[in-house]
């Protein structure tokens, strides 16, 4: 992927939140490699996905919470701004916190494709690109296209060095600092 520098992106940040800011609450905007996106707001199936990660979280009680759809600052520059499906961190870290956090403290991100066009690009290739370089320690990708669910770690220079990809039905580990074994078999109920 081609580096995006100041003068080829398409707006400055500012620029994209105060657009953001002025989105009707049913459009969600994302600004992703300096390019405007707008992402898919969560459908039924993609949001009981995020409900049943939230519930897993809920009853390990260990301090910590997957925040649904939060806006975080990403990127190596800190520039990109993506609305994250779950961003699980310790409890109460966005308290006083805008539309847009800081990720330090995310101890994961998660998305969940939304089956639009854009998915590939978006999903596959810069959300990992953007949460490694903020040092969002994993990614998890629920690919609902091609039935799996990958785990991204282990980011260094803007990339995460390792990926685990396995279909939907197997149990997934997802290493410290998460440190879980997440079971898929319910996922095959979400697919569209």
């Amino acid at each position: 992927m081609e580096a995006v520098t100041a003068d080829r992106r398409q707006m400055s940040v500012e620029e994209f939140e105060e657009l953001a800011r002025r989105a009707p609450e049913t459009v969600w905007l994302e600004f992703i490699a300096g390019r405007l996106v707008v992402k898919r707001g969560p459908d039924g199936n993609r949001s009981e996905i995020v409900a049943r990660l939230q519930r897993v979280f809920a009853q390990e009680d260990l301090g910590r919470w997957l925040y649904a759809f939060r806006g975080l600052r990403v990127e190596a520059d800190g520039a990109g701004r993506f609305r994250v499906d779950g961003a699980l961190a310790p409890d109460k870290q966005f308290v006083g916190h805008g539309e847009w956090s800081d990720p330090y403290g995310v101890l994961m991100a998660v998305e969940v494709t939304a089956g639009d066009a854009d998915t590939d690009r978006h999903n596959r290739v810069e959300k990992p690109d953007g949460y490694a370089a903020a040092g969002i320690p994993v990614y998890l990708l629920i690919d609902r296209d091609d039935c799996s669910v990958t785990v991204f770690t282990d980011p260094e220079d803007g990339r995460y060095r390792r990926q685990v990809k396995e279909p939907f039905g197997a149990s997934v580990k997802i290493p410290e600092p998460v440190g879980l074994t997440m079971e898929t078999e319910a996922l095959k109920e979400f697919v569209d």
